[in-house]
């Protein structure tokens, strides 16, 4: 082997010895461990064929390719081929993904995934130019300023998705139904992760709108509950939870969410390689609608943290779940700070719901069933007659209508 592949190979061994140090967070004490750790990790058989492989490129390619640029593509192609959820992420990405949580960043508004080498659309997120623009849960995007969506680029094509406001972007969408692509030309704006919007639908009976699960959630769900009581002027008597078209979050805020409506119980749990994987959380006393009825809104852009909530309240009794089945992700990804601001996003577990039902891949199915399609839409509207029809005990299941004034779903919505 020449000089300049045991070169390589020994910075391609440093690399994913470096990455498995960062997953297992384990501190080595001398050179025997490392050695064992390193054999453990990867076969030499296997690095060397790395190693061979960029050696190649280096020389053959026909372009000259920088080694960070070669080593950077390895380690995504690695970490993107686990599952759809888990990607290196540079600093840029590292930035972005801490200040969705937070604050506000820029772009179109919507949660992708990617789905058997496909870029699909999980949720727009509330009032940004992916909802203006008419993007849907489930929509596939295939091209990107004209340029088609690559199956093995897809960390790039998402990262394209940002950029400053005021730029425009051109997508193309598939959607179910249709056979033909549609074009959207959908200009870029700064995104504020507003988490939780709230009112009186009517006396008693309270709106609650969770769009994203970021770091401030819980704290902001209960002061929105405790403010509509107090502006009600006493104890609601029913709350709508919607979580349609909220793609998830920070799932400790998905948690706080769902204590604020149980008493006591399992919330969550789930189940991992390493310890720091293993968990469960469980409700406290306390009651923030002191025990008002519930229905939570859910729909095909439900996913993760939203579908944790609405599943700890199904499996309680706590709630009815209304609208069409959510997302299916049950899996908990981890972002593991590496060096040079770069980070890993990593998939470490998978959740269950309190009765020990994953709902990866097939989602939570709700109680009673809304139009799809009408359901999917921007319309915040949409549902809430029925919701409130729940609350009052006033709508059939078997009929398909309100039992006190026999109007049609179809006429409700």
């Amino acid at each position: 082997m020449s000089l300049q592949v045991r070169g390589v190979l020994v910075v391609v061994i440093g690399v994913l010895l470096g990455i498995a140090l960062s997953v297992s967070h384990a501190v080595l004490a001398d050179k025997e461990e490392v050695e064992a750790t390193v054999t453990s990790t990867l076969p030499w058989e296997d690095a060397r064929l790395l190693a061979e492989v960029l050696e190649r490129v280096k020389r053959d390619y026909v372009d000259d390719v920088d080694d960070r640029v070669l080593i950077e593509g390895a380690i995504r192609g690695m970490i993107a081929s686990l599952d759809p959820y888990s990607s290196f992420l540079d600093p840029g990405q590292f930035e972005d993904i801490q200040v969705t949580t937070r604050g506000s960043y820029s772009g179109v508004g919507i949660e992708v995934s990617t789905r058997n080498g496909l870029l699909e659309i999980i949720a727009p997120m509330d009032d940004t130019p992916a909802t203006a623009a008419g993007l849907l849960p489930g929509d596939v995007i295939t091209t990107i300023d004209g340029e088609v969506v690559d199956e093995g680029n897809l960390a790039d094509m998402i990262g394209r998705l940002r950029g400053e406001a005021g730029t425009s972007i051109t997508l193309g969408i598939d959607r179910a139904g249709s056979d033909e692509t549609t074009e959207y030309l959908i200009t870029r704006a700064r995104i504020m992760v507003s988490s939780v919007r709230s009112r009186l639908l009517e006396p008693d009976y309270a709106y609650v709108r969770i769009a994203v699960f970021s770091e401030s959630t819980g704290k902001d769900l209960n002061r929105a509950v405790r403010r509509l009581r107090r502006t009600n002027g006493g104890a609601l008597k029913g709350v709508v939870l919607d979580l349609r078209n909220n793609p998830g979050g920070v799932l400790d805020s998905a948690a706080d969410v769902a204590d604020a409506f149980l008493d006591d119980g399992l919330i969550v749990s789930g189940d991992g390689r390493v310890d720091d994987a293993r968990f469960t959380m469980r409700a406290s006393p306390g009651d923030v609608s002191d025990g008002a009825a519930m229905v939570v809104l859910v729909n095909a852009g439900s996913a993760s943290a939203s579908e944790i909530v609405a599943g700890a309240l199904r499996d309680h009794g706590r709630a009815t779940i209304v609208g069409n089945t959510t997302f299916g992700k049950g899996s908990v990804q981890t972002v593991m700070p590496l060096s040079d601001g770069r980070a890993l996003k990593l998939t470490t577990s998978k959740y269950y719901t309190p009765s020990g039902e994953s709902i990866h891949e097939s989602g939570i199915s709700p109680d009673i069933e809304l139009d799809a399609a009408t359901n999917n839409s921007a319309v915040r509207e949409v549902g809430l007659e029925e919701a409130i029809a729940v609350l009052k005990g006033e709508y059939s299941t078997t009929l398909g209508k309100s039992a006190e004034d026999g109007v049609d779903d179809e006429d409700m919505r």
